[in-house]
This record gives structure tokens, C-alpha cells and sequence, in this order.
């Protein structure tokens, strides 16, 4: 649903994902993308998808953190070998 958000509202589906400076850095985007669009139409996309590859970013660090805080408490997997 965020990623469908932030497709749709770039700097909203940022904002709502807790990336408040990628959304301010956004919108600041999506005004200079909407100036030049009408130019360069590819432009228009760019916003859009600088939200979607942020929210995919935080989505994997966040899984990753949360294999790491699981490994420091229970310890490596069975059969881990190092």
C-alpha cells in the first residue's frame, strides 16, 4: 500500500514511510520535475520513482535490522558455519 502511495503522492508516501527530509527534498523534486515536464515529459516520472526506490531502501534496512537484533538474541541459525 506505501509503495502504491508513494507512486501516486510522492512526498506524502515519503512522509508516511518516517523519511520527513526525503519527502521535503522530494516535493522540492516534483516542483522543478513539473516546471521542466512540460518540456521533457520523461521528467515528470523521476519524483515518483526517487519515492519508490527511498520507501524500498528503508523497507530493507529496516528487515535488516530486524534479523540482525534477532541473530545478537537467539544466536546463528543451526548449522551456521563460519
Amino acid at each position: 500500500m506505501i509503495y502504491l502511495l508513494a507512486a501516486l503522492l510522492p512526498p506524502l508516501g515519503l512522509l508516511l514511510n518516517g523519511q520527513p527530509f526525503s519527502a521535503i527534498f522530494n516535493l522540492v523534486l516534483l516542483v522543478f520535475c513539473l516546471v521542466f515536464g512540460l518540456f521533457f515529459h520523461v521528467l515528470l516520472l523521476v519524483p515518483s520513482a526517487h519515492a519508490l526506490v527511498m520507501v524500498h531502501m528503508k523497507r530493507k534496512d529496516r528487515r535488516h535490522r530486524e534479523v540482525v537484533e534477532a541473530i545478537r538474541q537467539h544466536g546463528p541459525p543451526p548449522g551456521y558455519q563460519r
